[in-house]
């Protein structure tokens, strides 16, 4: 089993355990969060973190740096647990975050466009486990 693989594992169960990483759990509560996801604002990058679709405004700065540096400290201490990098771990992340996207909400494909989910399921970056 490759290291992404175990990995993708370790992540999963993490995040059942956990009930979902902690920075986007809360952000899900968030108001502008829920509201700027679903009017495509924002959307799931290949490496973990959230970007902003279109029109960067300083509120929207504010909350997508926020939630990203809330997300490098779990991948930080998550990544040092599992012995794998930051960059490994966040991956993995992406792919799952990307995964969960919902028809309608925006996503990074693996070329960097941004792309809005259908029914399909989403193109995902081939390293995803």
């Amino acid at each position: 089993m490759n290291t992404l693989c175990k990995l993708a594992l370790t992540i999963a169960a993490s995040a059942v355990a956990a009930g979902a990483f902690a920075a986007p759990a809360q952000a899900q509560r968030d108001p502008a969060y829920a509201a700027a996801r679903a009017d495509g604002s924002i959307g799931e990058k290949v490496d973990g973190y959230l970007g902003i679709v279109g029109n960067a405004t300083p509120q929207l700065r504010r909350l997508v740096n926020d939630i990203n540096i809330k997300r490098k400290a779990v991948y930080s201490s998550k990544a040092s647990e599992n012995n794998a990098t930051v960059e490994e771990y966040a991956l993995t992340a992406g792919c799952q975050a990307i995964a969960r996207t919902v028809p309608g909400e925006k996503y990074q494909a693996p070329d960097g466009t941004w792309q809005t989910r259908t029914s399909a399921p989403p193109v995902r970056d081939p390293r995803c486990p």
